[in-house]
């Protein structure tokens, strides 16, 4: 469990990391051609790395789910998406609404069982946690604002 903790953890800031470097990229080539770059070099360091760790031993795809292939579809969605709400919102405030919302749509499949997922309970606990960390990012992003508004001095009529 510490090792998956980790990793989760290494995953977090290299998503933080990636976001950044996309939105410079993007600012230098335009979204899409950044989604392109992105994903087409990440593309050949997973398959360079899958051939050095890996071997050709895992190349078996006859087997795989037809509909397991608009996975990276879906990854230019992501990464496109990210680039796009990064322009609007900032660095912080858009990582931290991706991984609310990525959170609460794993509850959502987990609970429901969606794509050949083991079907988990769905708890009040579950969703108690979900709206904590919603809470957490008001009050991350508006808080100060909030306490700005409280301490200023009164007007004088």
């Amino acid at each position: 469990m510490t090792l998956g903790i980790i990793i989760a953890l290494i995953a977090g800031s290299f998503v933080a990391m990636q976001v950044v470097f996309n939105s410079k990229m993007g600012e230098h080539t335009g979204s899409w051609l950044t989604t392109t770059i992105v994903l087409g070099l990440g593309a050949i360091a997973s398959l360079a790395i899958s051939l050095l760790v890996e071997g050709t031993g895992g190349y078996h795809l006859e087997n795989m789910k037809g509909w397991y292939w608009i996975s990276g579809a879906i990854g230019v969605g992501v990464v496109f998406s990210l680039m796009q709400g990064i322009k609007l919102l900032g660095p912080t405030f858009s990582t931290s609404i991706v991984l609310t919302s990525q959170l609460s749509f794993a509850l959502l499949w987990d609970s429901l069982g969606f794509f050949g997922l083991e079907k988990i309970e769905f708890t009040m606990n579950k969703l108690i946690g979900v709206l904590v960390i919603i809470g957490g990012i008001l009050v991350f992003k508006y808080g100060e604002r909030l306490s700005q508004v409280r301490n200023s001095p009164k007007r004088s009529k």
